[in-house]
């Protein structure tokens, strides 16, 4: 009885010892492990990868520019990471977005457009702390420069000779000093201008509309007056033909430019000698009818003008269908 209790005893003080060590090895790699994750927060140890730079901030207050690649140690408390740079090709948006921005022509034109300047850091010191915030300061100077340049341009150039442009605003950012005697772009932030490009310009979806319709409102006036000037023709051929008419029926009446015919004979006879060349002419009709209300027309003479009518004049009168009532 005495040894199988001892043996139960034992087996407990085994099983006692197995899970305190366990239990030591677990508590051991939680330190090892907080550990860790305390250093790795605090960024005791950091990192500096291929194309990047980190930018360190001394307990002095001095920033310093660590460039080299590998794995570094800083003094915690003492030292802070500012930041991390990237060293390789960066986009800059014209007016920090990606979608069109309005723009004014030189002729006040409202216009949208979209442009992407790449640049690559090649002075860290100057970029990362000459600058405190170059990111926002290089957005500002790159706007106003690309700026100045298209809202100085005309409208058909902007829209039909946009690689000039282009070049233009690329050799500005590269070559231009920011003010006068000021410096350029790339000795401002340490930088070089690698490209630029011109995404789009075009006008806006109400503005196009309005030229649409001024455009179409242009041919219809353009129609109008074609039809007018065609009228107009018609009008002076027809009142050629007229003039014609009356003239040779003056001369046939026997009038001259010194002798006058009775005027109300001429009227009758030049109504009458009218409504019989409308009748014979309506396919190919160069004169018009005075008096044209589907009826034969009535005409009153005076007594005196009945009496002047010769036989002759009767005789050489052409022959009408219609008929005319003479009132006494």
């Amino acid at each position: 009885m005495k040894d199988k209790a001892s043996e139960v005893f034992l087996q407990r003080a085994r099983i006692i010892t197995m899970v305190r060590r366990i239990a030591f090895v677990f508590v051991i790699i939680a330190l090892f492990y907080s550990l860790a994750a305390i250093v790795y927060s605090t960024q005791v140890i950091y990192k500096v990868k291929l194309n990047y730079a980190i930018i360190l901030e001394q307990f002095g207050g001095e920033r310093q520019a660590v460039t080299e690649v590998g794995w570094h140690y800083r003094l915690p408390f003492f030292t802070k990471l500012e930041k991390e740079v990237p060293l390789m090709n960066q986009n800059m948006y014209l007016g920090g977005t990606s979608a069109p921005i309005k723009i004014i022509s030189q002729e006040n034109v409202a216009l949208w457009t979209s442009a992407l300047m790449t640049f690559k850091i090649k002075n860290l010191r100057i970029w990362g702390i000459e600058n405190l915030f170059p990111e926002i300061l290089l957005q500002g100077d790159f706007d106003g420069i690309s700026k100045d340049i298209l809202q100085g341009e005309k409208v058909n150039k902007l829209i039909s000779d946009r690689e000039t442009i282009k070049e233009e605003i690329f050799q500005a950012l590269k070559d231009r000093p920011i003010n006068k005697n000021g410096p350029t772009l790339e000795e401002k932030y340490g930088i070089e201008v690698v490209s630029f490009v011109l995404n789009e310009t075009r006008f806006g979806d109400k503005l196009v509309e309005a030229t649409e319709e001024k455009k179409r409102r242009q041919l219809i006036a353009e129609a109008d007056n074609y039809a007018a000037d065609q009228e107009a023709d018609r009008i002076r051929k027809l009142y050629k033909a007229y003039l014609e008419g009356i003239r040779s029926l003056h001369i046939a009446l026997g009038g001259s430019q010194n002798q006058r015919v009775n005027p109300a004979l001429f009227e009758f006879l030049s109504q009458q000698k009218w409504a019989t060349a409308y009748e014979k002419n309506q396919s190919d009709q160069k004169t018009f009818v005075l008096h044209d209300s589907g009826q034969p027309p009535s005409l009153t003479l005076p007594p005196f003008v009945e009496q002047q009518i010769t036989q002759k004049a009767v005789q050489e009168m052409p022959v009408s269908s219609k008929t005319y009532r003479t009132i006494p």
